[in-house]
């Protein structure tokens, strides 16, 4: 490693840090902060990272094998399965109004049918990331444009690995390629499949509790490395994208005990390198490339997001949803995601798109993001109410007989109380200052609220105002009691049930009008009692 790629590296992470903090200053996504701080610091502005040789790209890639690792991981044939027809229906005719007419566009311009193909199939993503976020943050996660939505962009990481299959076919020369050569990726494919089956299996029923004994987080993220190495090493072998295999490494550990640890102990890894992405990403922008070549933002920019918002919204309306709903959302799905620079980038070293083409993809893209939480918002103006809503929700997600539950803090205590609370049968809405402790309950179906449960604004979100029960599962007892003044300040008829730490505390949150308070210092007490009331054991020895 040359003195030059440690310093290009440190600015990007210098510059990625920057962008983070200022992007949370001013509440908006923090990728749109990457792309715009590599912009800057590349070679269009500043200058500050020249990359002359291209080392980055290979932190780049690791950033984007980290984030398929992940998506393969959180992965559920159980959520495609319950998003039924929303699945199927709204994400298929969603990706085929958008690369259709941009496959037609592209070939009357002069571009050849493969470059036209790969190029159409990347513009028609949208960011799964982005948009979860924000429809998290505006609290329509849950309500049937948001779950439509996800339907859609879940359908849309689903294609990804056969689009990633589709670019080897689209290599070479100018000749089509023969039937041969689809028979022969179809049988590697098929056999890549159902290697990762059988591993799938292995490492549930022999490798993970053989790990298990030595209960050595060190081993885990060890053998976690090793296994997306090996994996995507094995995918490249057999003529695979690699992209591929680290999506496979992912699914390998999918559902099992592990899953959950493993997200957690990768994720430091997984956020750094998809800052060096993304802020990599910025620095292949080139600003002036607006200048010479303006149709790109003032014709191709604003074609390119109405042809999407129609086409979402399409989409949306044969899945029931009411017109100006799906006008709406149609709106906040109208840019190109993150998955598309993946396409793109291995279109570009496959040899498939052009160095000015790839350069062309990417500046609309980052256009398209860096105008997306504006139209997310623009789009939520047009939502219809819930009830409106609701009536064409032919769903089983109508749960409007069920008691509504609030639970707040998505710890282990409120993790466990609101899937308890939710196997009883009550709609439940969790809310925790971190999305990232939601997002398995949203998956699952739950309503999720990422904010400060203190603000009233968060609280209302969630709809404690109409809440008959609110568990307040917060670490710290100051917190919790501020949570129960917003909570009874907002519905006075709500039963509060509060978690507390010290028992001196608990005479306070019952005076402010919580309705039970467990303390986990009497709770403590009381279990050691009732050890020390048992027999003791005889010493078999």
């Amino acid at each position: 490693m040359t003195l030059s790629l440690v310093y290009d590296l440190m600015v990007l992470l210098v510059a990625g840090l920057f962008a983070a903090l200022v992007c949370r200053r001013l509440n908006v996504s923090v990728l749109i902060g990457y792309l715009l701080v590599g912009a800057a610091i590349g070679q269009g502005v500043f200058g500050w990272v020249e990359d002359e040789q291209h080392q980055l790209a290979h932190f780049t890639e690791l950033g984007v094998f980290l984030l398929l690792f992940t998506i393969g991981l959180e992965f559920s044939i159980d959520d495609l399965r319950r998003l039924g027809r929303n699945f199927v229906i709204g994400g298929a005719t969603q990706m085929l109004l958008v690369a259709g007419p941009v496959v037609l566009v592209l070939w009357m311009q002069g571009t050849a049918w493969r470059p036209a193909i790969l190029i159409a199939s990347a513009i028609a993503f949208s960011s799964t990331v982005l948009v979860f976020r924000l429809l998290t943050e505006y609290g329509q996660s849950q309500r049937p444009h948001g779950r439509r939505a996800i339907g859609i962009l879940l359908f849309q990481d689903a294609a990804l690995v056969p689009l990633l299959l589709m670019v080897p076919l689209l290599t070479g020369g100018d000749a089509v390629a023969g039937p041969a050569a689809f028979v022969q990726l179809g049988a590697i494919s098929i056999a890549f499949i159902v290697a990762v089956i059988v591993l799938r299996y292995a490492l549930a029923e022999w490798l993970i509790p053989m790990f298990a004994y030595y209960r050595s987080s060190e081993l885990v993220v060890l053998f976690t490395a090793v296994s997306l190495g090996g994996v995507t090493l094995a995918a490249y072998s057999v003529g695979l994208p690699p992209a591929v295999g680290a999506f496979a490494a992912g699914l390998i550990f999918n559902g099992n005990r592990w899953s959950h640890q493993i997200d957690a102990l990768v994720l430091p890894f997984r956020e750094t390198f998809a800052a060096i992405f993304f802020v990599g990403l910025g620095l292949i922008f080139d600003p002036w490339l607006l200048w010479q070549e303006p149709q790109l933002m003032w014709v191709a920019l604003p074609a390119l997001i109405l042809l999407k918002s129609v086409a979402a919204a399409v989409a949306l309306l044969l899945t029931g949803l009411p017109f100006r709903s799906a006008i709406g959302m149609g709106l906040g799905l109208a840019h190109v995601g993150e998955f598309a620079f993946v396409l793109v980038l291995l279109g570009a070293d496959s040899g498939v798109l052009s160095e000015a083409e790839y350069h062309r993809v990417v500046a609309i893209a980052v256009g398209s993001l860096v105008l997306a939480p504006t139209l997310m918002s623009a789009g939520m103006r047009f939502l219809q109410s819930e009830a409106e809503e609701e009536s064409f929700d032919d769903t089983t997600f109508h749960q409007s007989d069920k008691m509504q539950a609030v639970v707040i803090g998505a710890g282990p205590i409120g993790r466990s109380i609101g899937s308890q609370l939710e196997t009883l049968g009550h709609e439940v809405c969790m809310v925790d200052l971190s999305p990232i402790n939601l997002h398995s309950f949203a998956q699952q179906g739950f309503g999720t609220i990422a904010g400060d449960a203190t603000d009233e604004k968060v609280l209302r979100r969630a709809g404690i105002e109409q809440a008959e029960l609110a568990v307040i599962c917060v670490p710290v007892d100051g917190t919790a009691t501020r949570v129960v003044k917003s909570v009874l300040r907002l519905n006075v008829r709500c039963r509060v049930i509060v978690r507390c730490r010290y028992q001196s505390n608990l005479k306070k949150l019952k005076k402010l009008g919580a309705t039970d308070v467990v303390s986990e210092e009497n709770e403590a007490a009381l279990a050691l009692l009732r050890l020390l009331k048992q027999p003791a054991h005889d010493d078999p020895g």
